[in-house]
């Protein structure tokens, strides 16, 4: 069983750039689409050179196009804009990203295609929705995270919003989308029946938060507080991180006790070896403790503070609480056993060399994907043009001299 052939025969066409497209895609890629990414002849996509690698593409760039092909297509050319239609009409999947209005202004917009392809998936990924007042402005991760709600949620209590450091709102858009292209797709197998889909960065956010807006309307309308490590709302002390020996800026522990377990904090005190706090009236309950927090915190740090952050993660979590170690990029990548299980996998690259990245974690029959090369640009030209349109080597090099493609 594998991955690489669950969607085997799927076409798709695919004009998006930097990240949040070019990880929808790169999902479908990993389960055997055959993605056929467009890309300017001169500087393809902006993401090859996000970070500065010189001559070769940034790392960036690999992490969100491995297992696709290339092909460079002068778009400004009318038979670089006739290529792209013809190949519109024989994919399934269209999907692009560029800045509000420029598809259409390239004529490549949903209705030119559909009248082209009546069956195709036609898909969309903005910073703001359709009717939004916001709709034209351009967008990146950060942009969405502010708009969308999620940095007004994280941070420490009583300080500034913050960004978290995934980037959900370009990826965490990107998996929607690809969601939703399966979905459409599987219709489409059954009924014949084309889509066009549209997804805004900032709507997607809205998705990611649902908790914090479950807080709000059990709360009588207040919107939903920075909690710093804790859950919004305060949850059930003791909760959020605490710090181990070491003194390094990750060397914490995050501990969770549930409000809907109470044996947690008991077990958390024989683990601590303060089983003279059983049954003491200022931590007895949720209530309590969260009007103790200051001291409850206090008397978990005093114990984490005497273990490393793996030790004390073994200790409270075979205490059955649940406890995970704060763990830096470092340390997963040194962690063999990702690399064993298939979670993170070489990249083979022509031109950079060997490249470990993190791929898609779902196990198809106990293994996930394989994770093959990013495309150089305009890699597969000849190769998708012969495949997708029949084109003789004749009319490729045509093409070629007049600078059609790349």
């Amino acid at each position: 069983m594998s991955g690489e052939n669950c969607l085997s025969g799927l076409k798709i066409l695919d004009l998006t750039q930097f990240e949040a497209g070019p990880s929808c895609t790169e999902a479908l890629a990993w389960m055997g689409a055959d993605v056929v990414k467009i890309e300017n002849p001169k500087v393809g996509d902006p993401g090859r050179s996000s970070g500065g690698r010189g001559a070769h593409d940034a790392f960036y760039f690999l992490q969100y196009n491995a297992n696709k092909r290339s092909v460079a297509v002068n778009l400004k050319h009318p038979h670089g804009l006739d290529l792209v239609k013809q190949m519109a009409a024989t994919a399934d999947v269209m999907i692009e990203n560029f800045a509000p209005g420029a598809i259409e202004r390239l004529g490549l917009g949903y209705d030119v295609i559909r009248d082209i392809n009546p069956a195709i998936i036609y898909c969309q990924v903005k910073g703001f929705g359709a009717g939004s007042r916001f709709q034209n402005n351009l967008a990146f991760d950060m942009i969405a995270q502010a708009c969308g709600g999620l940095m007004s949620i994280t941070g420490e209590e009583g300080g500034p919003p913050c960004k978290p450091g995934a980037t959900i709102g370009d990826t965490g858009t990107g998996m929607l989308m690809a969601a939703s292209i399966l979905g459409a797709y599987v219709r489409r197998l059954r009924t014949g029946q084309g889509e066009h889909l549209q997804v805004a960065m900032q709507d997607a956010i809205l998705h990611y938060i649902r908790n914090a807006f479950a807080y709000m309307e059990r709360t009588d309308g207040r919107a939903a507080p920075r909690a710093g490590s804790k859950t919004v709302g305060g949850g059930n002390p003791p909760i959020g991180v605490y710090p181990c020996s070491g003194g390094g800026p990750n060397d914490y522990v995050y501990i969770y006790t549930s409000a809907a377990n109470p044996e947690h904090w008991t077990r958390l005190l024989k683990v601590m070896g303060r089983e003279d706090l059983i049954g003491d009236a200022r931590f007895s309950s949720p209530a309590a403790r969260t009007e103790h927090r200051a001291e409850v915190d206090l008397i978990v740090s005093e114990w984490t503070l005497r273990h490393d952050k793996h030790t004390a993660m073994h200790l409270v979590g075979s205490a059955t609480i649940p406890a995970g170690a704060v763990l830096d990029t470092r340390e997963l990548a040194d962690d063999p056993s990702f690399a064993q299980r298939g979670i993170r996998q070489t990249m083979q690259h022509p031109e950079i060399g060997d490249y470990v990245m993190s791929g898609w974690p779902v196990r198809f029959g106990g293994r996930p994907p394989e994770v093959k090369p990013a495309p150089l640009l305009g890699e597969h030209g000849e190769q998708v043009l012969a495949e997708w349109l029949r084109l003789d080597p004749a009319r490729i090099a045509e093409l070629k001299r007049n600078e059609v493609v790349g």
